[in-house]
């Protein structure tokens, strides 16, 4: 069975992996972080050596259920530090690439519904060759009265075409799901109860278009502000909160579905691993990054080399051993895309997540 939905989640502004997910059996991490080092007893426990901030402690029951996946200290071939090359380097997919990763992977997908972006704009990621949207509401995906009666003519015009029929029926189907979604009641499961944030409010309307019986192939959401230069700890706890717990609801409300549905969660480059005066971090290199949902091996996959000064790279920055690709091939092949379809040649093999 393969997955339907593939949902990223870019935290923008170059999250600091130490916060997300602290390397707390590390001897050397209270030493590069005195003034944010987070205590073992105080984290969410993953393996003995990493765990997941405390403000992450809505994820504990998809970590037990083994539906949690922490890829720690990834890279990308970015060199400059520089967010405005780095976020449209990850999201190409590769330093050379036409187009985004996402809309290769979308377009390998043939999907009658197009991908799908919250937002003012197309992600990079999205752009090329792949039907896609961007939208701010689920009530812009209401095709209105015109489109209802081009979808009457599509009927008429190719039900009997040998070569066109299912393709058109395919999309007939979409668009009367569309026209339906938002007069339709939603009631989220019991239990679930979605903040007042933006990021909480897009990952209720995605888990409502998903349980309505929609399946576009991707949705990208952003959850901005993790640029922590000065006061970093005070700066991510309420970022980190909004993400555990959206996550954690997105997961209860799709209930079954989420079995069929992936999540990638990732960000354009780390922090350096020491704090700077400002009690932040700069610009680093190696990241975490997690992978959630249908068919993922839980676990903490690393390539740990330290926190000691000889085991990083440039001014003080997680080398980033993993290469990002690894971690996201699995999961396009977990929705039936060929992972060279959507990477080219990967730089070494897929992770067994």
């Amino acid at each position: 069975m393969t997955n339907d939905t593939l949902i990223t989640v870019f935290l923008r502004g170059g999250a600091d992996g130490l916060a997300l997910a602290p390397p707390v059996g590390d001897p050397h991490y209270p030493r590069v972080r005195p003034a944010s080092f987070v205590r073992a007893a105080d984290a969410l426990n993953l393996d003995g050596f990493f765990a997941l901030a405390p403000e992450l402690a809505a994820l504990a029951s998809l970590w037990n259920k083994g539906q949690l996946a922490l890829v720690h200290d990834v890279g990308t071939s970015d060199t400059t530090r520089s967010h405005f090359y780095a976020q449209p380097l990850l999201e190409r997919g590769a330093p050379d690439a036409a187009g985004g990763w996402l809309a290769r992977f979308a377009k390998a997908r043939s999907s009658a519904l197009p991908a799908l972006a919250f937002g003012d704009a197309l992600p990079e990621s999205l752009r090329g060759g792949a039907a896609a949207t961007a939208l701010r509401a689920l009530a812009d995906l209401d095709p209105g009265a015109r489109v209802e009666r081009l979808s009457a003519e599509l009927a008429a015009l190719y039900d009997s075409d040998p070569l066109l029929a299912q393709s058109a029926a395919n999309t007939r189907t979409a668009l009367a799901q569309l026209r339906t979604l938002d007069g339709a009641p939603y009631r989220p499961a019991a239990g679930v109860e979605w903040g007042s944030d933006e990021f909480s409010q897009q990952l209720a309307q995605t888990a409502r278009l998903l349980k309505h019986g929609a399946r576009p192939p991707v949705v990208c959401l952003d959850l901005h502000g993790w640029d922590s230069h000065v006061a970093q700890a005070q700066l991510l706890a309420p970022l980190l909160r909004q993400l555990g717990a959206g996550l954690a609801n997105f997961a209860a409300d799709l209930g079954e579905l989420f079995e069929r549905t992936s999540v990638v969660v990732y960000t354009e480059f780390g922090r350096r691993v020491a704090e700077n005066s400002g009690l932040g971090t700069d610009h680093g290199h190696g990241f975490a990054l997690l992978v959630l949902g249908g068919g993922v091996r839980g676990g903490v996959h690393a390539r740990w080399r330290g926190l000691e000064a000889d085991a990083l790279v440039g001014p003080g920055d997680l080398p980033g051993a993993i290469d990002y690709r690894a971690a996201l091939a699995p999961v396009v092949e977990r929705h039936g895309v060929d992972a060279h379809a959507v990477f080219g040649a990967l730089a070494e093999p897929a992770l067994p997540l």
